[in-house]
């Protein structure tokens, strides 16, 4: 291409740009074809922009001539073009948004790509689609001017360590406005300049763009290939489910099937269309510390922004569009914010998706299964954040119990022991942990189910004073328990005798021992077998929560309380123990400690007291 600067610019790609371009060049993804689903959506995105921003200036689409998109094949070159007639690029968008990837997590991404089998999920996930095309391309150049610009540019690259820019002669072949893309493809990438192959794709991947995607033949004719409709406009009697599966591929950017579909009209006061969809796959954002979700606004189906929070953030998860048909065109952020028609929509709106998400548990157990899988940790901070929604939210939610997995709060009511009037939980990192923990030694001797929670967010929402159907949740790590108006399980079991240890002496000695270290000590309701356990206060954090904190050097420094078993063997050996009492209180201590997934606060000062104890024990065996 000439230009009119003799000088071409030569730039060196974001190192993960480099890294992301190396897979794609080498690439043995089996899935190819979404190199066009990619370029075609950031074609549309493009279009949608420029929609927008011609709300506000109307001589951005000066010629009157609406956006569209256009795939040109070309088999003489052995190139395929994609060109669209939206917002287009000038120089310094080109370099940012073709050289480098502004978004947090990006090592991470790639990283994740290499370990992959097949990586066209996370491609879409991410957001990094132009790259796609070095899959199928061993050169791209791109022509872009910015609607309302003088200057075109064009950049160029072979997926090497850098790219090529320079601007356009004036009179050189440039797009009026919008962006040309020219795939010079590799040998074996000659099928995508077929018709039936690029109309294949398209009817997949890209019928629902809102933009006529035009295919253009040998002799310059050019077809549309795409409905180019708004379907979440359509009755829902003129659609099938190959139609939701379609659109939400091609809304969502997604590889998977949705879990639920949620289509509708609201009329009345204010009147919008509603398609949304959960998926069955977790997003590769889904834990990004904006929390921020994905659904689309338009405006009588213009685009305005997928930043709207149109859904609360445990939601965010959802994909899909909300269309209103009475918002003003031109909203600012400050009106996103507090316009409160937008407010009205989204409490609407969020009820609707707890109340189909309800359904689908009822209805369709299974497809539910799947979404509280990919996504019932992010639920469950609706429980800690929405007081309004948190009974319904409550019920939703499903459990892994001592009794078994998926359990309703419904069916841990329904099962109560004679009583009982508390639900029990125990929080922690893993539930092999949780199942040995000696915290529910007295709970299951009489049978008593527990809720182990080890998701991260369990330590906040079960923070606040819940309860479910009157019944409030109770930590077996936290605050005094007492079992003894409930029964054991097994009779025979129970133990009538009265401890012969004395009581205040052995506490006494083990707090003289212990020192700081912890709050109290003091006789345990919770243990049958085991000699003792940490808890917390009942006023302070849980236990979990107290360490998350500390993880974050945020913890409260509460000190935990020793429980022991006045009627184990090792605790009622403290008074007589003489110069090894103050190496058992110790070990009571570490002990609870490891047993709750933590170090001792001195490995080493433990190793030494369990080798004291163990040689003096063998000495006078």
């Amino acid at each position: 291409m000439t230009t009119a600067d003799p000088t071409v610019e030569t730039k060196a790609f974001q190192a993960e740009v480099s890294e992301l371009l190396n897979l794609m060049v080498h690439s043995v993804y089996s899935e190819t074809d979404i190199f066009l689903r990619e370029l075609i959506s950031n074609a549309s995105d493009a279009c949608d922009k420029l929609r927008y921003e011609a709300i506000a200036n109307p001589a951005l689409i000066g010629d009157g001539e609406q956006p569209k998109i256009r795939i040109v094949p070309d088999k003489n070159a052995n190139t395929l073009a994609i060109a669209d007639s939206g917002i287009g690029m000038d120089r310094q968008e080109l370099i940012d948004n073709l050289g480098t990837i502004a978004r947090s997590g990006t090592k991470s991404f790639v990283s994740r790509l290499k370990d992959a089998k097949d990586g066209s999920g996370l491609i879409g996930q991410f957001g990094v689609g132009f790259y796609s095309a070095f899959m199928v391309a061993e050169r791209i150049v791109v022509t872009s001017r910015r609607a309302g610009a003088e200057e075109a540019w064009t950049w160029s690259s072979a997926g090497g360590a850098g790219f090529e820019i320079a601007p356009v002669e004036p009179d050189a072949k440039a797009p009026q406005r919008g962006t040309n893309i020219v795939l010079h493809l590799k040998k074996e990438a000659a099928k995508y300049l077929e018709a039936y192959e690029i109309e294949r794709i398209v009817r997949a991947y890209s019928d629902n763009i809102q933009f006529p995607i035009e295919l253009v033949d040998d002799k310059g004719e050019a077809k549309q290939i795409n409905s180019a409709s708004a379907l979440w406009q359509r009755p829902k009697s003129e659609l099938k489910p190959e139609d939701y599966k379609e659109a939400y591929k091609s809304i969502a950017g997604a590889f998977d099937e949705p879990a639920m579909t949620l289509h509708y009209r609201a009329e009345g006061r204010y009147s919008y269309a509603v398609l949304l969809f959960a998926p069955s796959t977790k997003p590769f954002d889904l834990f990004d510390p904006a929390r921020k979700g994905r659904v689309k606004l338009y405006v009588r189906r213009v685009f305005i922004t997928d930043d709207a929070d149109l859904l609360p953030a445990y939601l965010r998860f959802i994909r899909g569009v909300i269309d209103s048909e009475d918002l003003p065109l031109n909203l600012s952020r400050e009106m996103l914010q507090n316009n409160p028609q937008l407010a009205q929509i989204r409490k609407a709106v969020t009820g609707r998706v707890i109340g189909e998400l309800e359904t689908l548990s009822q209805k369709q157990p299974e497809e539910f299964a799947k979404v509280w899988d990919a996504f019932g940790s992010v639920i469950k901070e609706g429980i800690y954040e929405d007081f309004e929604r948190r009974e319904k939210l409550l019920a939703l939610s499903r459990f892994t119990t001592t009794a078994g997995d998926n359990r309703t709060l419904k069916q841990y009511v329904a099962d109560l022991k004679p009583n009982q009037t508390e639900i029990y939980f125990l929080a922690g990192d893993s539930i092999e942990r949780l199942k040995s923990n000696p915290k529910l030694e007295s709970a299951t001797a009489r049978g008593i189910e527990v809720l182990l929670l080890t998701d991260p967010v369990d330590a906040f929402w079960t923070a606040a004073p819940l309860d479910f159907e009157g019944k409030p949740l109770k930590s077996l790590s936290q605050g005094d328990v007492d079992f003894s108006m409930i029964p054991l399980t097994d009779d025979s079991k129970k133990d009538e005798t009265k401890s012969e240890a004395d009581e205040a002496n052995i506490i006494a000695a083990i707090k003289l021992n212990l020192g700081d270290r912890v709050s109290d000590v003091r006789a345990s309701q919770r243990l049958t077998s085991s000699a003792s356990c940490l808890v917390a206060g009942s006023n302070g954090p849980d236990r979990e929560l107290e360490r998350l904190l500390a993880r974050q050097n945020r913890g409260l420094g509460a000190k935990p309380i020793l429980e022991i078993n006045l009627r184990h063997p090792m605790v009622a050996a403290i008074p007589a123990a003489g110069d090894n009492a103050a190496d058992l209180s110790f070990l009571l201590l570490e002990q609870a400690q490891i047993l709750d997934g933590e170090l001792p606060d001195d490995p080493a000062a433990f190793a030494s007291r369990l080798n004291r104890l163990v040689v003096s024990g063998l000495s006078k065996g």
